[in-house]
């Protein structure tokens, strides 16, 4: 299969797909997200097990540099800083401004000069130096075009680099899909979840290896580990 990665490092520029439901989508996700952002304490205590093996299997090491997309409140901050440690850094990009206000409050309550978050769209943002491995966190699911934004994280990441992700989906087998209907619903509800996104298949097209290593709640939330190709002469 054909693999295509957009060019991100260096600070050249993505363009937002010329889309109206694109914007629109993105702009429901602000507006929802903004929202939600003083009600995430469940879905931290929740999901925080599935989070933390995540980024074991990250094998974040001392001095690393790391992506977060879709970052929230932060919840993944300081585990991901004490990882790389103070001579590391770590970048995270939300479109939220009130899920990024709070996770700057984290980042200024741990006293983290390395780590920084951005309030801009995780699709078209560029970044001036590859990254040792990224993260996504029940985020690529909500995105307005997963495809183009694992492309943008693939074009940020170093050689051998790999992508964590951990998202959610309709139950893909077994008596739960008799309920898939209103979790199509309910997902769209509560978190703006893109129905026209397969964040399994865009990652499979995009990055060279790509595997499920988890699921959890009969395949409902699953966890993949990408990694990006060895560099060639």
């Amino acid at each position: 299969m054909e693999r295509q990665s957009r060019e991100t490092v260096s600070g050249e520029t993505n363009e937002t797909p010329n889309d109206g439901a694109y914007e629109r989508h993105l702009e429901r996700s602000r507006t929802m997200w903004n929202r939600w952002s003083d009600y995430y304490g469940m879905s931290e205590r929740d999901f925080e097990p599935m989070r933390e093996d995540l980024i074991d299997r990250l094998e974040i090491q001392p001095g690393d540099r790391v992506l977060e997309v879709g970052c929230g409140p932060g919840v993944n901050l300081e585990r991901l800083r004490n990882d790389v440690g103070e001579a590391g850094e770590v970048v995270a990009v939300d479109y939220s401004p009130e899920m990024v206000g709070k996770a700057r409050e984290r980042i200024e309550d741990g006293g983290w000069e390395n780590v920084t978050v951005r309030c801009e769209d995780a699709t078209t943002a560029t970044f001036d130096e590859p990254f040792d491995a990224a993260l996504a966190s029940l985020s690529l699911s909500v995105m307005p075009d997963a495809r183009a934004t694992v492309e943008n994280v693939y074009g940020s990441l170093d050689a051998e680099a790999p992508l964590g992700v951990l998202d959610v989906r309709p139950f893909p087998e077994g008596p739960g899909r008799i309920v898939n209907p209103f979790v199509r619903r309910f997902l769209q509800w509560y978190a703006n979840w893109n129905p026209e996104n397969d964040v399994l298949e865009s990652l499979e097209a995009v990055f060279e290896e790509s595997d499920v290593v988890e699921t959890h709640l009969g395949g409902f939330n699953y966890v993949v580990l990408c990694r990006k190709e060895t560099a060639t002469d």
